[in-house]
């Protein structure tokens, strides 16, 4: 009796079922702290590039200029 501390007397089923709705619960939460942190830096981010940046930065060309990459299509033309 001395190693029987089941206080809530729980069986052995009853017992799996609540610590793996413990461990599902842990890892919700996990998760929903990994969430947050980066909707936070997402929403950081947004603001330092709204308030803390000058104004002029929005209008400056883009310093790698991939987006005026300009491809010839072919003269070849199939069927």
């Amino acid at each position: 009796m001395a190693d029987d501390n089941d206080m809530l007397q729980l069986g052995r089923r009853g017992q799996l079922t609540a610590n793996v709705t413990y461990l599902m619960l842990k890892g919700a939460g996990y998760a929903a702290a990994v969430v947050l942190v980066v909707w936070l830096g997402i929403a950081f981010l947004g603001w330092f590039g709204s308030n803390v940046l000058p104004e002029d930065s929005r209008f400056t060309p883009d310093p790698i200029n991939r987006s005026d990459l300009v491809i010839d299509q072919a003269a070849t033309r199939i069927g």
